[in-house]
């Protein structure tokens, strides 16, 4: 076999054995799961870090699983983007602290709590119909300004320096930034979900504007985003409970209101793991 046909073997092998598949020819991959509750999985059982209120059927477990890799799962509930650096709750250590040379995929699943959007939620609960309460949406844009659309503007740049970080800490790896799935349907399912229409699509259009600005900023810093609104219509918190990923103000499954469940975990982890491959 001569040089040049060495050569092409060679180059053509290196472009097959890369990223996650080609560490886990040498061994597991080692995997990183950064982030807040959406990936930390609060009250789905077992929970493995109380504190945290991380649960042992993530969707970072379950992609794991899926690869085979080893597991540094650092997602903690309530986190947002200086926890990454500083210590959450004044103990946890800075989550960039699991981020080695040798990691080979990091997940990251932040922005909902820089953004304030759970309580934003919250606050467009009106146990009443129209015109008893008041809309959330009229609320956060009144003025002209919407107050959600600027805290997410806001958060953009924060957050692409943070890929920044994790890919000079980690400069290997494949890093995955998931987004936030679809909480609620078109023109909402009042009064099971007590949140008017209005203020239903006002909701889950601000979580796509969320959605939009991680993608962007995925793509602007050498990251690849994970949708997970796109399969997740249909298993909103207003789906049958056998259909449903992502629980309502009062939740059917052991899981935290407004938060994926064991069965959105599940779909979500698997998701993941096919963008790591």
């Amino acid at each position: 076999m001569g040089r040049g046909v060495l050569l092409a073997v060679g180059v053509l092998l290196a472009g097959v054995m890369s990223g996650p598949a080609a560490a886990q020819a040498a061994g597991p991959v080692e995997y990183v799961a950064l982030g807040d509750s959406s990936a930390a999985g609060p009250l789905i059982p077992p929970q493995v870090d109380v504190p945290c209120l991380r649960s042992g059927l993530n969707y970072p477990h379950v992609a794991a699983a899926e690869l085979g890799a080893e597991l540094t799962d650092v997602t903690c509930s309530g986190a947002a983007i200086p926890d990454f650096s500083g210590h959450q709750f004044g103990f946890e250590p800075p989550q960039y602290d699991a981020l080695k040379p040798t990691t080979d995929l990091v997940t990251v699943a932040i922005g909902g709590n820089d953004t304030g959007l759970v309580a934003a939620a919250l606050s467009c609960i009106n146990l009443l119909p129209p015109p008893a309460g008041a809309s959330c949406k009229e609320r956060y844009t009144a003025g002209g300004t919407d107050q959600l659309a600027a805290r997410i503007a806001a958060t953009a740049a924060p957050f692409g320096a943070a890929l920044d970080e994790i890919h000079r800490r980690s400069p290997h790896a494949r890093v995955l930034v998931t987004g936030y799935g679809t909480y609620i349907r078109p023109n909402g399912c009042y009064p099971q979900i007590p949140v008017w229409p209005v203020d239903a699509n006002y909701l889950q259009a601000t979580i796509d504007r969320l959605n939009s600005m991680l993608a962007t900023q995925a793509a602007a810093h050498g990251a690849h985003y994970v949708d997970l609104r796109t399969p997740s219509i249909g298993h909103d918190a207003c789906a049958p409970i056998s259909q449903r990923w992502l629980e309502g103000l009062i939740p059917t499954s052991a899981a935290a209101p407004l938060h994926p469940s064991a069965a959105g975990m599940e779909a979500f982890g698997e998701l993941v793991a096919t963008a790591a491959h």
